[in-house]
């Protein structure tokens, strides 16, 4: 493929002509370009880019203007290389659907906040377009039910796609918070896990099953786990040896499992 054509500011701009005799001039230059004058692309490029800047707008709310305009850029030096004059068929017409597509292909590719199935991304693009298309003719937003029909889709996949679009962006979480917050922000109003419901549940569950112990076991358990001691400091708590410190949390824990195993407890919500 050849390099992309690049812009000269001080080239002159075509002034105005009528559809037919620009789509002319336009052929011609192309017929240049691919005979190896690289100024009839450089100016083809220059005249096009009006086009290009407009094309790019249906998305700029989305993601950059000037990412679509290089997204754009690329389908037109794609549709100077392929265009076929002898078709007889205009160059726009062959160079906006290019163009187009290079853009949608950015924005599949590198303007989602999230990642999405493609399928449905697809899909957002083409529920945008609708809306875009049908604001002007109802003079308000359409319905989802009115995209649906537009698109010839089912109302779940419409309001799947609409859900997907908003996948586009995402808000940083030091992002102020809003409202009567004292500056906190988003990050600080995330919720987090909490050790103590955790060491909660274990100790409702452990007031289930603490009646197969003996005092001696429950004290142990108490002193390792409550109070955090070490098996050396419970043996010289209780007057025995580190040894058979640990053989009681052996058999203590061994004895817990088995009745939690036998008959297990719900605990409620």
């Amino acid at each position: 493929m050849a390099a992309m054509p690049t812009i000269d500011a001080s080239q002159s701009v075509a002034p105005p002509l009528g559809r037919a005799a620009r789509d002319a001039r336009w052929r011609r230059l192309v017929i240049r370009y691919q005979g190896g004058d690289r100024g009839a692309g450089e100016q083809l490029v220059s005249e096009l880019m009006p086009l290009v800047r407009h094309l790019a707008s249906r998305w700029s709310a989305k993601v950059s203007r000037d990412d679509l305009v290089q997204a754009g850029l690329l389908g037109l030096t794609k549709a100077l290389d392929r265009f076929d004059p002898s078709h007889g068929a205009s160059f726009t017409g062959y160079a906006v659907p290019t163009m187009l597509g290079e853009m949608r292909r950015h924005l599949r590719d590198h303007a989602w906040a999230v990642r999405v199935p493609r399928a449905l991304q697809e899909d957002a693009m083409r529920v945008t377009s609708a809306i875009q298309a049908l604001e002007p003719k109802l003079g308000r937003s359409p319905t989802p039910q009115e995209i649906a029909e537009q698109l010839g889709l089912d109302l779940e996949t419409v309001m799947e796609a609409i859900v997907a679009g908003r996948a586009y962006h995402s808000s940083s979480l030091e992002q102020p918070a809003g409202g009567d917050t004292d500056g906190l922000s988003l990050g600080d109003s995330l919720g987090a896990d909490d050790d103590e419901l955790e060491r909660t549940e274990i100790g409702v569950l452990l007031e289930h099953v603490r009646h197969v112990l003996d005092d001696r076991e429950r004290y142990v358990l108490h002193l390792r786990f409550e109070r955090d001691m070490t098996q050396t400091a419970i043996a010289q708590r209780i007057g025995v040896s580190q040894m058979q410190v640990s053989r009681i949390l052996r058999a203590t824990l061994a004895k817990l499992r088995a009745e939690i195993e036998r008959r297990p407890v719900r605990i409620a919500a």
